[in-house]
């Protein structure tokens, strides 16, 4: 968390409320974060900046500025929030970067793990950046046949493959384990052994699942707010992950949890998912 859904809610969010809106002072308390850029380079450009857009490529949140970008990995427990006001001690506490406005609000980039990423890059440093991400799950250039054909070139894990950010981007541990358990295949099988029936199968799922958990707002596991400090609520609708032991929607078999594919909690259904 956050994935491509709760990134993309929070970056629809941001849009009519900050383009067009000029930085008057920045705040940074931690540097572990940074990436490529200091804490003095950063306040340098960042101060008097005015944002002329902000969009989404895979995880990244991204503030485009008349002088770089502003480029945003929440990673696990990060989020973006705009807030009016007088902060009050529990905001402030994991506010790692502030950035005043000319409007009297703050973005607040807040993280409560640190283990996010911000980078302030130029137009040709994005995109060499860029370089390293595959595909956007939700582009509609990006049909189910090309996803089937980069797919299917793996030898690992089914899961893996459609987690790695190099081979379709957005998709983490949680919609993988919602799109496979929904195309009924088993996320231990090879890419390569997995049918092209069912990699196309597997494209509608993910397209469908993210596009839902976009609807919702995404979902709320631990830490994720949206950028107005809202839960999301696809976590409402989850059939697999989060709950090993109990029985599937689909067959009723007890839904089974194993740790072996990737290190994280992948939970699957034994009977759906052959």
């Amino acid at each position: 968390m956050p994935e491509l859904p709760e990134v993309e809610t929070l970056v629809r969010q941001l849009r009519p409320l900050l383009t067009g809106r000029r930085i008057h002072g920045v705040h940074l308390t931690h540097e572990d974060i940074l990436d490529g850029v200091t804490r003095r380079a950063l306040h340098r450009g960042l101060i008097g900046a005015t944002i002329t857009a902000i969009d989404r490529r895979a995880k990244h949140a991204l503030l485009h500025t008349d002088r770089q970008i502003l480029a945003i990995q929440p990673g696990m427990s990060g989020t973006l929030i705009h807030h009016v006001g007088r902060m009050t001690t529990a905001l402030r506490q994991y506010a790692v970067l502030q950035c005043e406005l000319d409007d009297k609000s703050t973005l607040i980039y807040r993280d409560v793990r640190r283990i996010g990423t911000i980078r302030w890059l130029d137009a040709d440093g994005w995109e060499r950046y860029a370089t390293r991400l595959g595909p956007e799950p939700l582009d509609p250039e990006f049909t189910a046949e090309e996803f089937a054909d980069r797919i299917a070139r793996s030898d690992s894990a089914i899961k893996k493959v459609i987690m790695n950010q190099r081979q379709v981007v957005g998709v983490g541990n949680i919609y993988a384990n919602e799109a496979l358990h929904a195309a009924r295949i088993n996320p231990r099988t090879l890419a390569s052994k997995v049918s092209r029936r069912k990699l196309i199968a597997l494209h509608a799922e993910v397209r469908r699942i993210l596009q839902a958990a976009i609807t919702s707002g995404g979902s709320t596991i631990r830490d994720y707010v949206s950028s107005a400090g809202e839960e999301g609520r696809f976590q409402q609708s989850l059939d697999v992950y989060g709950r090993g032991g109990q029985p599937c929607r689909t067959c009723g078999a007890m839904l089974a949890t194993t740790h072996a594919i990737d290190n994280r909690a992948t939970v699957f259904c034994r009977r759906c998912q052959r």
